[in-house]
C-alpha cells in the first residue's frame, strides 16, 4: 500500500509522539538527583534555559544523551530527559519539530541521509563544516563541537575466523565472497544499512561483489550472531562496546567507502542563540570523547549491563566535569 506525503508525515509524527511519550515516562535512563556543578559550570551559566534532550535508541546514543542531560544540569540549565527518542528519522523529526531541542547526530548521517549527498568527503573537518553550514542555513539547526571519535559502519568477523581465513580487509572479504566461498546468508546487516544509499548496495559497487541472500537482522543481534558463527561477516558500528567483549575483529575499510561519522550535539538555533554558552559547556566533553573512551563507556552498557545514566555520571565525575 502506498501513502501520500501528508499521510507519511502524519504517521511519522504519530510515531515520534509515541516514542517521546514513552521516553518522557522514564525510558531506559532511570531517575535521580540533578547533577551539581563542576568544571562545566565554570565554562558557562545556563540558568533560566530550558533544554529537552533527546537521542536515538542504541547504547552509544543513550550514553551521549545522559552525558548531555547531566552536563546541562550541572551548568544550571532546566533539563527534560527525552533520551531513547527513537531511530534516526524519528529523532531527527523530533528535533526539527521542536519536540526535543538538542541531541547528538553524526556527520556522515547528515551528509548521506539528510542531504542525500553521494560525494565522498574524506577529511573529517571538511565534512563537519559542510553539514554544519548547510543545516544551519536550511533548517536552523546549530552544530556544536564534534567529538574525537568516528562511529562509522564496518564489518567484523570473529578474531578466530579472521585469523583462520586470513581476512583483515573489506577487499579480502569481497574476494572471498566473489570466489563463492561464503555461503548464502553469511553476510548480516541491519535494516537501515540494507536500505540506506551509503549502505550495502554502495559497498557492493565499491568492492565489486554481491552478497548472496544477506540476512537482515536487528542491530543488536548481529554482534552475538557473528560471535556465534551464525554470520561470517557482520555489519557493526566501530565504537560499539560489544566488539572487544565478543572478541570480534573489525575489517579495514581499505578503499575508504564509509564516510566519517563524527558525533556532535545538534541544537535548535533559537535555543542556541538564547544562550550560546551551551557550546562552551559541551565543548570539553566533545574534546574528551576519543575512540577508546567512547568504546569503554559503550562497553559498560552493552557488555556489562550497567545503566547508561550511571555510566555517564560516573565518567563526568571522574573527569571533574560535574561535582
Amino acid at each position: 500500500m502506498k501513502f501520500g506525503r501528508s499521510r507519511r508525515l502524519a504517521l511519522t509524527a504519530m510515531a515520534a509522539a509515541a516514542a517521546l511519550a514513552l521516553a518522557g515516562c522514564g525510558g531506559l535512563s532511570g531517575s535521580g538527583p540533578s547533577a551539581s556543578g563542576g568544571s562545566l559550570a565554570q565554562a558557562g551559566n545556563l540558568s533560566g534555559q530550558n533544554y529537552v534532550v533527546g537521542g536515538k535508541n542504541f547504547d552509544e546514543q543513550l550514553v551521549l544523551c545522559q552525558i548531555t542531560v547531566a552536563a546541562l544540569e550541572s551548568a544550571g540549565g532546566s533539563v527534560t530527559d527525552r533520551c531513547n527518542t527513537g531511530g534516526t528519522d524519528v529523532t531527527r523529526q523530533a528535533l526539527l519539530a521542536g519536540d526535543i531541542n538538542i541531541y547528538w547526530e553524526y556527520t556522515g548521517t547528515a551528509w548521506a541521509s539528510f542531504f542525500k549527498e553521494t560525494r565522498r568527503i574524506t577529511d573529517d573537518n571538511e565534512l563537519y563544516n559542510l553539514v554544519a553550514q548547510r543545516d544551519l542555513e536550511q533548517n536552523k539547526i546549530q552544530w556544536l563541537d564534534k567529538a574525537n571519535f568516528n562511529n562509522t559502519y564496518a564489518f567484523a568477523m570473529t578474531e578466530a575466523k579472521s585469523q583462520e581465513l586470513g581476512i583483515t580487509t573489506l577487499s579480502q572479504m569481497a574476494d572471498y565472497i566473489k570466489a563463492g566461498k561464503a555461503p548464502a546468508g553469511s553476510v548480516c546487516v541491519e535494516t537501515e544499512y540494507n536500505s540506506r544509499d551509503d549502505g550495502l548496495r554502495g559497498l557492493e559497487q565499491t568492492y565489486g561483489f554481491t552478497a548472496q541472500n544477506p540476512q537482515v537482522l536487528a542491530t543488536g543481534v548481529i554482534y552475538q550472531a557473528t560471535a556465534d558463527d551464525k554470520c561470517l561477516f557482520g555489519e557493526v558500528f566501530t565504537t560499539d562496546g560489544r566488539i572487544p567483549g565478543l572478541k570480534l575483529k573489525v575489517l579495514d575499510d581499505d578503499k575508504r567507502y564509509h564516510v566519517t561519522y563524527n558525533a556532535a550535539p545538534t541544537i535548535k538555533a533559537d535555543v542556541y542563540n538564547a544562550n550560546p554558552a551551551v557550546r562552551q559547556v559541551l565543548a570539553p566533553i566533545a574534546q574528551a570523547l576519543d575512540y577508546n573512551t567512547i568504546l569503554d563507556l559503550n562497553g559498560k552498557v552493552s557488555s556489562f549491563g550497567q545503566n547508561e545514566r550511571d555510566v555517564a555520571r560516573e565518567w563526568l565525575t571522574q573527569k571533574g566535569f560535574i561535582g
